[in-house]
């Protein structure tokens, strides 16, 4: 575990760099959102960053997240689902998370929209595509734009379930790549994203989940709405 004073410091460093990045691009610092990643991380760390001003945590495990979630029951923040969920964990993510950023499939989306509507919640959702050609990532195949076609069949009938709303799209490029090489696939996102709002106009598209550490900057300057940092601001994970 790291120390816990610094977090304060790093915290202000890094939206320090999300203003500066979004006055490059003509943006509103406003427009993006800070999804602070605590997957591995104790309690006590996410409690020094809530203490810090932290109020969206990104988390990837559903069952390590639900004891968090419970003992922070009483602090005013958002829990967001961020890493691929297999579908016999939805039930924790649609009772216990306000926003999944990466929902991949129609499978996992009927699924969802299934366990929502017992209490009769709806949950806002990010669809999740691989914008690169890695296999090993989640997300619809879209690094292709001439398949992009492919894609609406199930895109329709996800906007169709009651209990999911579709607020954007989610992506992660290739870990390999530097920033700059970064920026052709959050264009890429943006134009899968355009390509999608001229389909479907009477739909909200207008979240960009796109952008870790090593790469946040560049994504806010081709768009990002959140960007999801862990390490740079809550230190190494302890597991």
């Amino acid at each position: 575990m790291g120390n816990l004073s610094e977090i304060p410091q790093k915290l202000a460093s890094v939206n320090e760099k999300i203003s500066a990045a979004a006055k490059r691009a003509s943006r509103d610092p406003a427009q993006i959102k800070l999804v602070v990643v605590s997957k591995g991380q104790p309690v006590e760390v996410i409690q020094a960053a809530i203490e810090a001003g932290v109020r969206i945590f990104g988390e990837n495990y559903p069952e390590e997240s639900v004891a968090k979630i419970q003992s922070l029951a009483a602090e005013d923040i958002e829990w967001h689902m961020i890493g691929h969920l297999q579908s016999r964990k939805a039930r924790l993510v649609s009772k216990h998370f306000q926003y999944m950023h990466s929902l991949d499939s129609l499978h996992l989306a009927e699924k969802l929209d299934k366990l929502l509507a017992e209490p009769g919640r709806v949950l806002p959702v990010l669809l999740e595509f691989n914008v690169g050609t890695e296999l090993s990532k989640s997300g619809w195949q879209a690094d292709n734009t001439e398949t992009w076609s492919d894609l609406l069949s199930d895109v329709e009938k996800i906007l169709s379930l009651p209990h999911l709303k579709v607020n954007g799209l989610m992506s992660m490029p290739p870990l390999t790549v530097t920033p700059d090489e970064a920026r052709v696939y959050f264009k890429r996102l943006v134009g899968l994203r355009d390509y999608l709002r001229g389909r479907y106009p009477e739909q909200t598209w207008d979240e960009l989940s796109m952008g870790t550490s090593s790469d946040f900057e560049v994504a806010i300057e081709e768009g990002a709405t959140f960007i999801r940092i862990g390490t740079s601001i809550l230190g190494p994970r302890p597991l």
